[in-house]
């Protein structure tokens, strides 16, 4: 479909903060008067509601997010690397899939941190900069999850979570 649209001189508002970013335009806050949907100042308002409703549930979902590693999955990998104090040559690439996890945590809450405080200006960060890093965040962990011992990981997998009606 994004190459149809771009043939037929369509926009691809592919992302939250782009298609937000469309709601009050000329063009849209015209077709929304003459059709005696919302006035001008509906228009700029709902947007500020849109925008205020992405960057609140994206900053909810870093701090959960930073929260999890940073209290369950780092104490976590750092257990299961204790387990091979006594015998290195056991541990595999653990040291540096742990170590991955932290440093791209890291990186997150320095993003989150520098995040700015215009609405369109932090919506289009949190999109373009800070989800992109959590995602690298949950390749991390994924990662780690893979590795770390089951009784050690503190949250169901997705296989526990999709097959324990089976136990």
């Amino acid at each position: 479909w994004p190459e149809e649209a771009k043939k037929r001189g369509l926009p691809n508002l592919n992302t939250t903060p782009l298609a937000v970013a469309t709601f009050n335009t000329a063009k849209a806050k015209a077709v929304f008067e003459a059709m005696k949907v919302f006035s001008s100042d509906e228009c700029d308002a709902r947007q500020e509601v849109m925008l205020e409703s992405y960057n609140t549930t994206i900053c909810v979902e870093v701090s959960t997010l930073i929260t999890m590693v940073d209290t369950a999955i780092i104490p976590a990998c750092a257990a299961d690397m204790a387990l091979y104090a006594g015998m290195t040559s056991l541990k595999g690439n653990r040291e540096a899939t742990y170590t991955a996890v932290k440093k791209e945590t890291d990186t997150l809450k320095q993003l989150f941190a520098n995040k700015p405080h215009d609405l369109a200006a932090e919506a289009s960060y949190l999109c373009e900069k800070v989800k992109p890093q959590m995602a690298a965040v949950r390749a991390a962990v994924d990662k780690a999850e893979d590795l770390i011992q089951k009784d050690l990981y503190p949250y169901p997998t997705y296989e526990e979570l999709i097959y324990s009606h089976h136990s």
